[in-house]
């Protein structure tokens, strides 16, 4: 889960606050010494986390805290306003061109994952209707072009490229010719990146600048390299100056310290996050939504866009009609499996929830990684279509051949025959008392029950 040590840390530092029922300015002063330690761990830069404490500490011992009727409320509210002005206050987008194409320019270090993330960002353009087209110029790295074709080609978005013996500054011009001539409105230039920052590297990529003009000039840092993110940041900035940050690898930073040091030490906001391998694993950066994330507030409205994007709402209702009519088969069951798979893993989801995201240590034996999902759809997978359909032709005999099959044994069939059977039952009994109720009046009142 995305910064979970920090959020852990921070969520018992202030947690111990809401078993006071009055705070003393000494309350306040320890649990901030925690936060400060807690930030420093996470490799939040050592000038942004004094300065962050300060301003929390100056908010938090005022009149209008000190006298609440719930003062560690007050104090979770500052620190949370603090936070999330940290990151940037709100979201930054992309500036688009009214005059098409928009240029976006993509540049960082060897490995932080510029090449996917320029067919990230095409993808997240094109499901808004653009046309983008991705353009090679990174001649020096083995495979980086035909890299950046695999991405095209998963994506459906057109690659330009020149191969690896013209300059980039000729492919960057060509490039942009070439969307203009078919109706591209966005070109996304895939830079070389270098091992570390070098002059070379500064110099061809202010030469590409010079020469194309791009709208955006976006720097792809991982999260996970913590305080050097910020240093490469810095120096990005400096020779080129930067419009937006995208940090990749998010979802497996459990500190947090780039994305909490870069907008304060550059001022320049974080645009997109990458959060997984997939290509359409790409988020705008919301800082409000992350600090709720940090804080274990959840965040509400990114796992209804999330349910949006990722559920098809026909097939959802086609599993709600056959649930209650007790119609529910293995068919079903994995329909609804992969519905929630395209959803995310199971604990990035729950740490969207409101309360659920420090639930991780507290459930024992659930499986949050897919490994339960996974053996569950093998068994299913296994299954003929009229297996499927009709579990009670399921014997002795056709339940050995799935368990041959699926990799798994007898007993785990059955276990999944008697949960589909129990979901059978609980939904017989969800409707039999929805009538009921209906029946006595008591939602009669609720227009879903009319």
């Amino acid at each position: 889960m995305i910064f979970e040590g920090l959020s852990d840390k921070l969520q018992g530092a202030l947690g111990k606050l809401k078993s006071k029922g009055k705070l003393t300015e000494k309350d306040v002063k320890d649990a901030m010494r925690e936060v400060k330690l807690a930030l420093l761990e996470a490799d939040v830069n050592f000038k942004v986390v004094k300065d962050f404490i300060k301003k929390v500490q100056e908010r938090c011992v005022g009149q209008e805290v000190m006298t609440s009727l719930t003062p560690a409320q007050h104090v979770i509210k500052i620190v949370n306003e603090e936070l999330t002005a940290l990151m940037g206050d709100v979201q930054s987008k992309v500036m688009i061109s009214s005059k098409p194409p928009t240029i976006i320019m993509m540049v960082g270090l060897q490995g932080a994952g510029k090449t996917t993330t320029s067919g990230k960002i095409g993808n997240y353009f094109k499901k808004q209707g653009k046309r983008p087209l991705l353009v090679a110029c990174d001649v020096y790295r083995p495979a980086a072009i035909k890299q950046l074709q695999v991405v095209g080609e998963k994506l459906d978005i057109p690659v330009f490229n020149m191969g690896d013996k013209e300059s980039p500054v000729n492919i960057a011009k060509a490039g942009l010719s070439h969307a203009i001539k078919n109706n591209n409105d966005l070109v996304i230039i895939d830079t070389a990146g270098r091992l570390h920052i070098d002059e070379t590297l500064m110099d061809e990529l202010k030469s590409i600048k010079t020469e194309i003009k791009p709208h955006e000039i976006l720097l792809v840092v991982d999260s996970m390299t913590g305080q050097d993110a910020v240093n490469v940041s810095q120096s990005f900035d400096e020779a080129l100056g930067l419009d937006g940050v995208v940090l990749t690898k998010l979802d497996g930073d459990t500190r947090g310290g780039a994305a909490l040091s870069i907008r304060a030490v550059t001022q320049k906001p974080i645009k997109f996050i990458g959060m997984g391998e997939k290509l359409d694993d790409l988020e705008p950066f919301y800082p409000d939504r992350m600090a709720s994330r940090i804080l274990g507030m959840g965040d509400v409205l990114s796992l209804i866009e999330k349910a949006q994007e990722s559920i098809d709402m026909e097939k959802a209702k086609e599993l709600e009609q056959k649930m209650k009519k007790q119609d529910f088969d293995f068919e079903d069951f994995l329909a609804q499996m992969e519905q929630i798979e395209n959803m995310g893993p199971l604990d990035k989801v729950l740490g969207m929830i409101p309360g659920m995201g420090n639930l991780k240590g507290q459930l024992g034996d659930v499986d949050l990684n897919g490994k339960e999902m996974k053996r569950t759809k093998a068994i299913i997978q296994s299954m003929t279509l009229e297996e499927r359909r009709k579990p009670e032709l399921l014997n002795a005999s056709r339940k050995r051949r799935i368990a041959k099959g699926s990799g798994t044994s007898v007993q785990d069939i059955n276990r999944l025959v008697k949960q589909l059977n129990e979901m059978k039952k609980m939904m017989k009994m969800f409707m039999g008392n929805q009538k009921g109720m209906k029946k006595r009046g008591a939602l009669g009142g609720l227009p879903f029950f009319k």
